[in-house]
């Protein structure tokens, strides 16, 4: 839905406290502002209610632009509970416009991925995957529940983890974790072609290193990775230490093996 204000305090501040509102300052002498106005229209009418178009002419709006600073236009603004979240100025074309939508938008399903994040950290693994998976048949594309769910499947079913972050890229949030996942599901996987790796003198370790982790036992595994590290850096293309980075971001920085093997592992990098 779109449409040209009349009241701003009614019709984006108020109105911003029930649904996101993104604000397409624009006036009819601007070409970009011509050029913009019918992407956002046409993507407010694909949105099915979860964000509201409004557009402010600036020229009949001077003191609504003044007081939010526009100096150039277009410039959309996006209003979460009267605020402004995030903005961007000139005219985008379609697809980098979905896409900070995509990154800009509060996620409607945000209290129930945070239910079943705290399920998982709990320990309630089958409780919070439950739950996770009724956040995706609600909505596929929510990439927070994806990465949570697919940290659930690491230990024992790694390309179904894989399967859950196929997609997520770097212009995402979540791209960290997605990253620390793939490294740590890789690994998982090359306990099935050991032989495809390198002979070197810290091969040995570093197969010991891998079925510890095979075997969920993070302590072993960061313990072995760490003497790979001691001894051949860049064996398996920097496996070790990827590993090690992998591991302390799926178990998180406040878990007590990621502290108990921190400082061993910068001292193995910088020694």
């Amino acid at each position: 839905m779109s449409f040209e204000i009349q009241d701003f305090e009614r019709e984006v501040l108020e109105r911003s406290r029930t649904v996101p509102v993104l604000v397409d300052f624009w006036a009819a002498w601007c070409g970009p502002c011509r050029m913009l106005g019918p992407v956002l229209e046409r993507l407010a009418g694909q949105a099915n209610g979860r964000w509201v178009l409004a557009k402010v002419d600036t020229d009949r709006h001077q003191q609504a632009a003044s007081r939010y600073g526009i100096r150039s236009i277009p410039n959309v603004k996006l209003f979460v509970d009267g605020r402004v979240v995030n903005e961007f100025t000139g005219a985008l074309p379609e697809s980098a416009v979905v896409q900070w939508l995509n990154r800009a938008l509060p996620d409607p399903l945000s209290k129930e991925v945070e239910q079943a994040e705290t399920l998982l950290r709990g320990g309630k693994q089958l409780e919070g995957q439950a739950l996770l998976e009724q956040v995706l048949q609600k909505d596929a594309t929510n990439e927070h529940a994806r990465v949570l769910l697919a940290g659930t499947y690491l230990e024992n079913a790694p390309e179904k983890a894989l399967e859950l972050v196929q997609g997520i890229e770097e212009d995402s949030r979540h791209f960290g974790m997605v990253d620390a996942i793939r490294t740590f599901a890789g690994l998982t996987m090359k306990l099935e072609h050991l032989d495809s790796l390198a002979e070197a003198p810290v091969k040995v370790l570093y197969i010991k290193a891998l079925h510890a982790l095979g075997r969920y036992d993070y302590d072993e595994a960061l313990a072995r990775f760490i003497e790979v590290i001691r001894g051949e850096r860049l064996y398996d293309d920097d496996g070790a230490r990827k590993a090690c980075v992998a591991i302390f971001k799926v178990l998180g920085e406040d878990h007590e093996t990621t502290q108990k093997y921190r400082r061993e592992f910068s001292s193995a990098l910088y020694s």
